[in-house]
């Protein structure tokens, strides 16, 4: 190798670890495409104290590539939003799990959620796991609901189905306890948690969130599943206080 080529190479090495250097060890670096998209705004959402916040913006202008920089302190839950003017497309949200460092988002306007791929996210990619399996229950009660809808005055058949759908259902929400329970060490556990089941009898949320890991249960999802919890046995406590001063 010439020694010009070898500053070449020096230069592009120290370029890029400066690149990479000068990035916030706290942020996400969000990119990617929505191809389809000419003219619209993107926005980067969060939700915070209960309400969606727009966190950053982009006019698109013909050029549909994105570039969004936020501060994060712990993997949770973002929103990328698309407004197109003049268009009937529903499909115009994205929920992704977004973490520190480099995030790729590449989509489509036709089918907005429905295409996107994420990448660079771990706590994503075992959401989608998640989401993988409950698609099945889903679409296995869809299927079921039609039938049970087709069955018309045959109550026996109806009722049959009907059990079937129960079942299914059940078996969807045991699904999502053990997922949570098996993924302690995941910001995933305590989000499904609050997400999903969160009607779940004390005890089994209880010990979802006596199993998370420390740096899950100190993170957003970690700290609101034990305020609610908290929160239920206040409760109960309040209502046995008040039956026993009735008994009395």
């Amino acid at each position: 190798m010439t020694f010009v080529n070898k500053t070449i190479t020096f230069t592009a090495a120290f370029l890029l670890l400066l690149s990479c250097g000068g990035r916030d060890a706290n942020e996400m670096h969000v990119t990617g495409q929505v191809k389809g998209l000419k003219k619209g705004t993107l926005y980067l959402q969060k939700v915070k104290d209960s309400t969606l916040v727009t966190l950053d913006s982009l006019i698109v202008d013909g050029d549909s590539h994105f570039d969004f920089t936020t501060e994060i302190e712990a993997p949770e839950i973002f929103y990328l939003s698309v407004n197109r003017h003049n268009s009937v497309n529903k499909d115009t949200s994205l929920l992704f799990f977004g973490e520190k460092g480099e995030i790729t988002i590449n989509t489509s306007w036709n089918y907005f959620s429905a295409e996107a791929k994420v990448e660079g996210s771990e706590t994503h990619e075992k959401l989608e796991e998640y989401q993988k399996i409950m698609r099945k229950f889903r679409e296995k009660n869809l299927e079921l609901i039609t039938a049970q809808l087709k069955a018309g005055n045959d109550s026996l058949k109806r009722d049959s189905l009907g059990k079937v759908i129960d079942k299914n259902t059940t078996r969807s929400y045991l699904y999502t306890l053990n997922f949570a329970l098996g993924n302690t060490d995941s910001y995933v556990a305590p989000y499904i948690a609050l997400s999903e089941v969160s009607n779940a009898r004390l005890k089994y949320l209880d010990t979802i969130n006596a199993s998370l890991s420390p740096e899950v249960a100190a993170s957003k999802y970690g700290k609101a599943l034990n305020t609610y919890i908290q929160e239920i046995k206040d409760l109960q406590e309040q209502n046995n206080g008040e039956d026993k001063e009735k008994s009395e």
